[in-house]
């Protein structure tokens, strides 16, 4: 199956105006969305729309409705000019785990009907209960490695400006998977972070490994999100004001804005 667990770790780091770094073990599911029912069906601890140890819920992206995942993707490739038809649609996220969860980011890889990868879709939600997409198309060439880039839309830190550019490295999932975002200014780089795993099987027993190893994982990434905001506050970082989220909620970036 194309669905698979990815374990391994993130780091966060700040350069200016004050240096910050963290770092932390994290898990991530790659959920095909066309398997999700097979895989519902065959695993005892994986659930898609119902309760289980782990889940995944449409609501808890997109849109926030019911509707399937997939289709609101589909609806947005097509916007952006793109055929969605005959392609698969990965999703690389946390799950829920006992019912919690919180993704700082959410990736979607989406291919056309010869395999190729030709979107990439990036959801990120803030600690204030908002959410916003970028989809970028993937330039040939994309399938080894995916630089992108686009400027920031979407209010996420309350210690960063809006008028700064997000940089995306991506290494697409095989044996492992390696996310790195850069957030720079026209002074340049910032802050860097990034998610780097291992692919392992999608199976009852890695699950049951995978919650013992990370039992709380919702409530740890928002707990730990809040922890170092305060030890950014004491560094003497100022906190900025929060505009209004976009009218739209995925920014078609059809042309990167910057280099």
């Amino acid at each position: 199956m194309n669905s698979a667990l990815y374990l391994g770790s993130v780091v966060h780091a700040r350069t200016r105006p004050v240096r910050h770094r963290l770092r932390y073990r994290m898990l991530n599911l790659l959920l095909d969305l066309d398997e999700l029912p097979q895989l519902s069906a065959r695993l005892a601890l994986f659930g898609h729309n119902r309760a289980a140890l782990f889940s995944f819920h449409d609501r808890d992206h997109g849109d926030g409705s019911a509707r399937p995942l997939s289709a609101q993707i589909a609806d947005a490739l097509r916007r952006a000019g793109l055929d969605p038809a005959g392609g698969r649609i990965l999703v690389l996220c946390m799950p829920r785990v006992l019912g919690m969860v919180f993704n700082p980011l959410t990736v979607y890889f989406c291919h056309a009907a010869d395999g190729r990868l030709h979107a990439m879709v990036y959801e990120v939600n803030n600690t204030f209960k908002q959410r916003h997409s970028y989809l970028i198309p993937v330039a040939p060439g994309g399938e080894v490695l995916v630089r992108q880039c686009c400027d920031k839309n979407f209010y996420v830190s309350p210690f960063m400006a809006m008028d700064l550019v997000y940089r995306f490295r991506i290494e697409p999932p095989g044996a492992r998977v390696s996310l790195g975002i850069e957030v720079a200014d026209e002074a340049g780089p910032m802050l860097y972070a990034a998610f780097n795993g291992r692919r392992r099987v999608l199976s009852d027993s890695g699950l049951l490994r995978a919650f013992i190893a990370h039992p709380l994982l919702a409530l740890r990434v928002l707990a730990g999100i809040h922890w170092e905001a305060l030890k950014l506050w004491r560094k003497g970082l100022v906190l900025r004001p929060r505009p209004r989220p976009p009218g739209e909620p995925i920014t078609l970036v059809i042309r990167e804005e910057r280099p």
